[in-house]
């Protein structure tokens, strides 16, 4: 199965117990899925994952969950239909940009909102926005994702970020370097293989 890349928060029990939940769900689910295994992104997740595959998975692998699936280069093809929403264009903005910035001053893996977040998280941010705007997608108010709106959010969550963080942090960081890099590869005519392939050239 996939990574619960939920990250304990021993300072909010709440927010700790629904992070905890939804990794029980995940793990739950991806059994009934026929999934063999499932893997985590701290080790306190665990004792939860493995309660669950042992408890729901009968035997050592679920080979036979599925028989006669017939999964074709079509269905694999085939688009979601899941909506665009204007907090998910934010979230990926936020994400990405965050991301990037930490990369460039040596982070690998970086929390962020009680995940564990990778490159993977900035490639699939950047790369959704720069598909949004190449096929000239709406969102699910009606407003088409343009470049001008892309600018706009990046600027507000940039100065929301800002404040979160507070100035002196901010300022400190390469926070100007790392919107450049996600507003390049975003607004790109062609999509670039790795957002990582222009930030080399930062650090190196």
């Amino acid at each position: 199965g996939g990574m619960a890349a939920q990250i304990p928060n021993r300072r909010d029990p709440e927010t700790n117990a629904k992070a905890m939940a939804a990794v029980q769900a995940d793990k739950e689910r991806e059994v009934r899925e026929g999934c063999d295994g499932t893997w985590v992104a701290h080790p306190d997740l665990v004792p939860i994952a493995r309660e669950v595959f042992e408890k729901l998975m009968k035997g050592d692998n679920q080979l036979g969950k599925r028989p006669g699936a017939n999964v074709s280069q079509k269905d694999l093809l085939q688009p979601h239909q899941g909506t665009r929403t204007e907090e998910g264009l934010r979230t990926n903005i936020r994400v990405g940009v965050q991301y990037i910035e930490a990369w460039l001053r040596g982070s690998g893996a970086v929390p962020l909102y009680n995940l564990m977040e990778d490159a993977a998280t900035a490639e699939i941010s950047r790369t959704q926005i720069w598909q949004w705007l190449q096929h000239k997608a709406a969102l699910d108010d009606g407003r088409p994702v343009t470049k001008a709106l892309v600018g706009e959010l990046l600027k507000d969550e940039m100065a929301k970020l800002r404040e979160a963080l507070g100035a002196k942090v901010y300022d400190a960081g390469r926070f100007p370097e790392a919107i450049g890099i996600f507003e390049s590869l975003a607004e790109s005519d062609k999509l670039d293989p790795f957002l990582t392939l222009p930030a080399y050239k930062r650090i190196t």
